[in-house]
């Protein structure tokens, strides 16, 4: 009674003033740590249970034993699992499903997905909750495994749940393998499971993964009690999908429908903002955050958005305002900032900001020196950009990737040092890609170094012949030199090859 209403310690009080006990005793102390989250509590009963060797265990205090394994930290309890299921086979108990069951629930929490394989494979008798356990398993350790194990599951005639729907599904999300997927809702729908919220959620985000949008929001509305992760998902989908607009109706629909938003959907209705440079909405939206704050978990990740929003809505005096207020900064916080900076003519204060976060706990990564290097471009800062260039891997054990090498000879180009930064190209540790071949172009461009230009536009074609940047680039070089034939034997070449150019695009807000 005592530890069925949560009064842990009174129920351990009058166990240990018990005068006798029997293995009733043990096992109902035992599973009420278990249910109360004392599993380090219930592993000591069961070791001086065994100790005593008064009682022997039953099927129920084996249950709990292992049931506690699966709540603890696998590096304080890695082994005794086996310990324990070998207490189990000795005991005679070997055949029965329960025990089983807790056996690989426990080795999949400690990691140990191919010992869980074994014992699975090799055990007689097995119900829905050891495929269920098991797939469980490949979900969070070896998602390509997936829609094998589900083949087998129908092989064998095993009975899907609403639990082995939705982890089946959400696998092959992840794995972005749409065949299977509708293979899955068509037994979904034969089976009756698809009122289930869970498994409604995962057929949604299955589809939104295959980009599938129309078959996503279909699933979102045949889902009969749709809730605030319904709802924030497939706004979500909308935004990755590239709908932005259709994303903040979504979260209009929703606040419509009486669903309270969460941070995730505010982070996805400020993203969408910041991806139309809807500044209006994107205020509402803030004063939506500022409501609800007292309310929903608002975390960094949230004001991240909203100081991403701010800068790409160009209103730079609203993300100051708001990166200064911030208590918490995570290195996304910096990182936003510089770029904001960077993006809207603040190339000095971006760089200022990159050295006030170096004075702080929190370390750069490897996109935090691609926007400081990309503010070193903008604002021609050659000597700031050698020295943020060296300190990478000397400061930081971050070796320059493509995106860093590309900034340099940005950095260099723009400052008229063709030749160093073609220097610094064939230096680079692993293969430039067309970026990089693409910058040095860019540079040759701007300042008529024509052979140079051949010889990067070349390079790029070799990487990327595909790419119509080259073509444009080196066609604008050969106008500004007036060599016509060159640019009318180009855009030939793009013709023959097939290649077009990508038509750019801007939003402005009116009225």
């Amino acid at each position: 009674m005592y530890v069925k209403i949560g009064d842990l310690s009174s129920g351990l009080k009058m166990f240990d003033e018990m005068p006798s006990r029997n293995v009733v005793s043990w096992s109902a102390v035992m599973a009420g740590c278990v249910q109360n989250g004392s599993a380090w509590e219930a592993l000591s009963l069961f070791s001086r249970m065994h100790q005593e060797g008064v009682t022997k265990p039953n099927e129920f205090t084996f249950v709990s034993a292992l049931h506690a394994c699966s709540l603890t930290e696998a590096e304080n309890h890695g082994t005794l699992p086996h310990q324990i299921y070998s207490l189990v086979v000795r005991s005679g108990f070997m055949s029965n499903i329960f025990l089983l069951n807790a056996f690989l629930a426990a080795l999949i929490r400690h990691g140990k997905l191919a010992e869980a394989i074994m014992v699975f494979e090799t055990s007689p008798c097995k119900d829905t909750v050891s495929w269920n356990t098991m797939i469980g398993g490949y979900l969070q350790f070896s998602c390509c495994q997936i829609p094998e194990f589900w083949c087998c599951m129908n092989r064998e005639g095993m009975r899907p749940d609403n639990f082995t729907f939705a982890t089946a599904l959400t696998g092959l999300a992840t794995l972005s393998y749409l065949q299977m997927g509708t293979q899955v809702h068509a037994h979904l729908v034969k089976s009756g499971y698809g009122d289930d919220l869970c498994v409604g959620n995962s057929l949604a985000d299955m589809y939104i993964k295959n980009h599938k949008l129309v078959e996503a929001f279909r699933a979102f509305h045949e889902t009969p009690n749709k809730d605030v992760c319904s709802w924030s998902q497939i706004a979500a989908g909308c935004l990755h999908s590239g709908e932005p607009r259709k994303a903040l109706a979504v979260v209009a629909d929703m606040k419509k429908m009486g669903v309270k938003l969460n941070k995730f959907t505010l982070t996805t209705a400020l993203n969408a903002c910041a991806s139309l440079a809807s500044l209006e909405e994107g205020k509402q939206i803030h004063g939506l955050r500022i409501k609800l704050e007292g309310d929903i978990d608002i975390d960094v990740c949230v004001d991240n958005a909203l100081l991403d929003m701010y800068a790409k809505c160009g209103c730079m005096d609203s993300a100051w305002d708001l990166f200064r207020s911030m208590n918490s900064r995570s290195v996304i916080t910096w990182t936003t900032m510089i770029m904001a900076c960077a993006q809207n003519g603040q190339s000095r204060e971006a760089i200022q900001i990159f050295d006030e976060m170096r004075e702080t706990s929190v370390l750069p990564n490897h996109i935090t020196f691609v926007c400081v290097l990309y503010a070193c471009s903008l604002g021609g800062f050659v000597d700031d950009g050698w020295k943020y260039f060296s300190s990478m891997t000397r400061d930081y054990g971050i070796f320059p990737g493509e995106d860093h090498y590309a900034c340099m000879v940005n950095i260099l180009g723009k400052a008229g040092l063709v030749k160093e930064a073609k220097e610094l190209i064939l230096r680079m540790p692993v293969k430039p890609s067309a970026l990089v071949w693409q910058t040095l172009l860019s540079a040759c461009q701007l300042h008529g170094d024509v052979p140079t230009g051949k010889l990067a536009a070349e390079r790029a074609l070799r990487r990327d012949h595909k790419d119509p940047s080259t073509y444009l680039l080196l066609s604008n070089m050969f106008a500004e030199c007036s060599n016509w034939d060159g640019v009318l034997i180009l855009r030939q070449l793009m013709e023959m090859k097939d290649v077009k150019k990508v038509p750019g695009s801007s939003w402005i807000e009116i009225d």
